[in-house]
């Protein structure tokens, strides 16, 4: 995915997995029920996969792919004209003194995930596993 909002290089606190998790589903189930009045963002189902909070709670970054792949951009330009009302839900339910600042970034696991197996499948890399002594 994209960098680490933890710049320390640590692991996310309980804290920020916890509230990471809890804005997800927030957005998820916004997104489903179609709570938010633009045309193009109710028109188009989207998949929030993870949300990653920075250590001060200040910024949730949301990794959101459209079903099928398709459009991602356009799904991603969306949710960015509407990240202060999903900004406004979000602090409304979790019911936390500062609402994170939310960013939208487009997840390219599945991707990535076809592209790792793409080069498995190669004739090359399966000759090399094939060769490769095994360790008892």
């Amino acid at each position: 995915m994209a960098k680490n909002p933890n710049r320390s290089g640590r692991a996310p606190s309980q804290r920020q997995l916890r509230v990471g998790e809890l804005i997800r589903r927030t957005l998820s189930e916004t997104l489903q029920r179609g709570d938010i009045h633009d045309p193009d963002l109710t028109s188009m189902s989207i998949t929030v996969s993870e949300v990653r909070v920075s250590p001060d709670l200040r910024v949730a970054t949301a990794y959101v792919l459209p079903l099928g792949g398709k459009g991602a951009e356009e799904a991603q330009a969306a949710l960015r004209r509407n990240r202060y009302e999903l900004r406004r839900i979000i602090g409304k339910a979790l019911q936390i003194k500062h609402s994170p600042e939310i960013r939208f970034e487009v997840d390219d696991t599945f991707d990535r995930m076809d592209s790792t197996r793409r080069m498995f499948a190669d004739e090359n890399v399966q000759r090399d596993l094939r060769d490769q002594p095994e360790d008892d």
